[in-house]
């Protein structure tokens, strides 16, 4: 992954941030991302679903009825097939990758994903100087697409995404990240236990291993205090990889956490074209075709999590893998199915990288499915042979 790291360090960007709670109230019969209307005081968890919803209610559910552990597991299986809207409110201002919509969330649904993870730049709109205000315009916008996703019946992971300044200068911008996450978390402590708090995207550069875990102690003791029995999602540093976990040391009396990695091994294969990774162009046309060696290299991966969750007794949720759009259309597909089926066979669940931008599974423009793609992620999504689609289906081949 060093390459990527490196290459990935020079497009993260900074800010700040910070604010109060009582403005998350939109009506939930009115979910437009564009609403404007709020009530008087936060939103109960009986307002995004109802109490019979399959998510809060029965055996393995993700409801604050259970105990800690119970909780994070259940909440974990709600992430069961996620999709990462990414390049969407993750980056500096909204119109640079796809534009967030009701529809985004609405397709999710119906193609049979359990959940969205918002990658969100918290950091780029807040005041620079404290408290580090959160725009709250901004909030309204988080709000909507929190309210009509959980009004369907999605879990949310709510992400701090692409904040630099906490790589870069971990010790200057550590007020500034708490500051922040009081208000998120203040912000949404009504909200039901299906959606979840995602501290940090990626830790790395200058927030080490070492330093990481001296601001996520700290961030756990901030959202614990407005929060203390919302589910939320911890990775390693540096970038969230498996290697990380070895070195990921968490509060052993706090049980209602997921541990999260991400994965994207052989960075030739995933990244070759991307053109934000140095020599990207030279690893044009690295196929992978899930060969013997190659099942049994990712196969080892991911049983060493396995094992490390075992002994841990943590949760684990894949939350990010897929290819760039460059790679041959075969590789895609193989890749992205080895990953997930193996994700599936050791209890992990999983969050594609992503719906609608330059990994997509979705064409953001016509909103038709890449259903050779979807189909590896979803093989009985009933969406499935809906469109006709250039490439046939994934079985064709």
């Amino acid at each position: 992954m060093k390459k990527l790291c490196l290459a990935l360090s020079t497009v993260l960007i900074a800010a700040c941030s910070a604010m109060d709670s009582e403005r998350f109230a939109m009506e939930v019969d009115e979910p437009s991302l564009q609403s404007k209307g709020r009530l008087s005081a936060p939103l109960a968890e009986k307002e995004f679903l109802p109490p019979t919803h399959p998510l809060t209610a029965g055996a393995h559910a993700c409801s604050f009825d259970y105990p800690p552990q119970e909780r994070a597991a259940g909440c974990n299986r709600a992430l069961a097939r996620t999709i990462n809207f990414g390049d969407m409110l993750d980056t500096p201002t909204e119109g640079l990758g796809p534009v967030l919509s009701d529809e985004f969330i609405t397709l999710a649904k119906g193609a049979g994903f359990t959940a969205i993870r918002l990658t969100i730049r918290w950091d780029a709109r807040a005041d620079f100087k404290p408290p580090y205000t959160i725009d709250p315009d901004f909030f309204d916008r988080v709000d909507g697409a929190v309210k009509l996703a959980s009004a369907q019946g999605l879990a949310v992971v709510i992400d701090m995404h692409h904040y630099a300044a906490m790589n870069t200068a971990p010790k200057s911008e550590q007020q500034r990240f708490l500051a922040l996450w009081n208000q998120i978390a203040q912000h949404y402590r009504n909200a039901p236990a299906t959606v979840m708090f995602e501290l940090l995207n990626e830790p790395n550069l200058y927030l080490g291993r070492d330093m990481w875990q001296r601001v996520m102690s700290a961030a756990l003791r901030e959202i614990r205090a407005s929060n203390p029995d919302r589910t939320l999602i911890v990775g390693g540093a540096p970038w969230n990889t498996l290697a990380a976990l070895e070195q990921l040391h968490l509060p052993f009396d706090d049980r209602n956490l997921i541990v999260t990695f991400h994965y994207y091994d052989p960075i030739e294969v995933t990244h070759q074209g991307a053109e934000w990774v140095d020599g990207s162009d030279e690893w044009m046309g690295t196929a992978w075709r899930g060969s013997a060696a190659e099942r049994q290299a990712l196969k080892a991966d991911f049983a060493d999590v396995a094992q490390w969750a075992k002994v841990e007794r943590r949760p684990i949720f894949l939350g990010e893998f897929g290819v760039y759009s460059e790679a041959d259309d075969a590789t895609r597909l193989a890749w992205t199915k080895a990953v997930r089926e193996q994700a599936e066979a050791n209890g992990f669940s999983w969050a594609y990288w992503e719906l609608a931008s330059k990994f997509g599974v979705l064409d953001p423009w016509t909103l038709d499915w890449r259903e050779p793609l979807l189909q590896t992620l979803l093989p009985q999504s009933p969406v499935l042979g809906a469109n006709a689609r250039l490439y046939g289906r994934y079985d064709d081949r």
